[in-house]
């Protein structure tokens, strides 16, 4: 398709394409090969090609999760794909099974993340991410506050900036590491702006630059228990710090389309952009049958609600950076956005 929508500002524009599932799209299987569609091809890689072709916003980036383990061959097919697709690749380091405030666990969620910046360092990508400050969904789990929010940031300083060391990051290409808080019943400590800065604050202090930033996913933020001008606050000080991360354009609750969110997604990105420190937004939808997502259906019902409204989850997305475009635009339209 023809680019038909031009998006002004110098704004990076991409996908998250979580909405290909996890189990059948991005998760590898047992023998680390990745999910592949009818005709062979590695799912994302053919979903980000529909999305390329199809939209008529021309998009800059993709934001893809990168397990442990998986087959080099596959890993190589898709990121050497993506880019063939004029795309610049992100990644999301997933880390599972072990938990970053526990002591215990160090070795274990340093090697995942060891794993996931050799992928970075080997293919070139300047930008990674995790939500790795805290095990996912944990029944039973208790919010930590006082002293124990204090030693689980700590633990988190241990983790991050030894892995940062042991996988030779200084010196790389490797330029920034984008963390990201989850909404509660996700993570119980680190699930609202605030918290989730303070960690950031300590990993740069002890790093000595600036180096991590918090991903505002508007999603997380509208799921939180800080409001919108408290949200709004939180970004303008992240940005006065050069702590502010990419930008997640995702609906609250739902993950589904964008029109469910509430106006979060607008008044976050206005918030951003207000402060001049927005470089990066990426459109993300979640497939609301996924199965790996099934504790998210049980945790909150509108996680389950299909929100397409008779569309395919390909145009969905596209319609999302249609929408994205437009706020953008008309951002720098008004001045907000320089």
């Amino acid at each position: 398709m023809a680019h038909t929508l031009a998006l002004k500002p110098a704004i990076e524009l991409g996908v998250v394409p979580t909405h290909t599932k996890f189990v059948g799209g991005l998760v590898p299987d047992d023998n680390g090969r990745l999910p592949r569609d009818a005709d062979g091809k590695i799912v994302v890689l053919a979903e980000m090609a529909r999305i390329v072709e199809q939209s008529p916003v021309k998009i800059a980036a993709a934001q893809i999760s990168v397990f442990p383990g998986v087959a080099e061959e596959d890993t190589k097919e898709l990121m050497t794909g993506l880019k063939a697709l004029g795309l610049t690749v992100h990644i999301v380091m997933m880390v599972g099974g072990a938990d970053p405030m526990n002591p215990a666990d160090e070795d274990k969620v340093v090697e995942m993340l060891v794993s996931g910046l050799n992928v970075a360092k080997t293919y070139g990508i300047e930008n990674v991410g995790s939500t790795s400050i805290e095990e996912w969904m944990q029944p039973g789990a208790k919010a930590k506050t006082g002293a124990d929010l204090d030693a689980a940031i700590a633990q988190n300083v241990a983790v991050h900036t030894r892995a940062y060391r042991e996988a030779g990051v200084e010196g790389s290409g490797v330029k920034t590491w984008h963390i990201e808080f989850l909404r509660g019943g996700e993570f119980q400590t680190f699930t609202d702006a605030a918290t989730a800065g303070k960690l950031i604050s300590a990993l740069n202090d002890a790093l000595g630059k600036q180096f991590f930033q918090l991903l505002v996913d508007a999603a997380h933020c509208g799921d939180s228990t800080l409001n919108i001008p408290q949200n709004e606050q939180q970004i303008a000080e992240l940005a006065s710090r050069d702590e502010l991360g990419i930008f997640h354009a995702s609906a609250k609750t739902t993950r589904g389309c964008l029109s469910t969110d509430d106006g979060w997604i607008g008044a976050l990105m206005t918030a951003a952009a207000r402060t001049g420190k927005l470089k990066t937004v990426f459109v993300e939808i979640f497939h609301h049958e996924d199965a790996a997502l099934q504790g998210l259906r049980d945790l909150n019902d509108g996680h389950g609600v299909d929100t397409t409204d008779g569309r395919s989850y390909t145009q969905t997305v596209i319609d999302g950076l249609i929408d994205v475009t437009r706020r953008l635009n008309n951002l720098q339209a008004r001045g907000i956005l320089q």
